[in-house]
């Protein structure tokens, strides 16, 4: 069976980083990168059995992806969660033999907005080996050829 590290990277998110660790019941180890918080952030994530990796000026993320516990990266940010749907699909992607470990994979995003919810028509690479080169940013380069997952990502803008 294929495990999952979900990787946040996290600066003062006490007030949010909760709801989505609580989303991440498919993934088998949690890394949160704190990049300095100030808050009670790291409490929250201990709570929930992350573990805390410090942020280091200028390193590249692939640096954290490469020091996971397990072969797949689940890159999330504190203010998205999954939803049960997603969830489903994560569980039913690990217990799936594969070929190769170089595939990406993608979802879908929803995200909240003063006037209701609106979804991404397009899909975002969130879902890579720990091998992943191609970043940009905290996250992993769109990959046209990734697999959509069945599900959505959530992002809460208001606390």
């Amino acid at each position: 069976m294929r495990r999952i590290t979900a990787l946040l990277h996290t600066k003062d998110d006490e007030r949010r980083i909760g709801r989505c660790l609580e989303t991440l019941y498919p993934c088998d180890d949690i890394v949160v990168v704190d990049h300095g918080s100030s808050d009670q952030t790291m409490r929250v994530a201990r709570e929930y059995g992350a573990r805390i990796v410090a942020g280091k000026n200028g390193a590249a993320a692939n640096e954290y992806a490469q020091g996971a516990a397990t072969e797949w990266i689940l890159c999330l940010d504190p203010r998205e969660s999954l939803t049960e749907g997603l969830a489903a699909s994560l569980y039913d992607w690990k217990s799936r033999s594969h070929a190769g470990g170089d595939a990406a994979f993608a979802v879908r995003l929803r995200e909240e907005t003063r006037d209701g919810w609106l979804q991404d028509a397009t899909t975002h690479t969130r879902l890579v080996p720990s091998h992943w080169n191609d970043w940009e940013g905290l996250f992993p380069v769109k990959r046209p050829s990734a697999v959509a997952l069945e599900g959505e990502l959530l992002r809460f803008v208001f606390p």
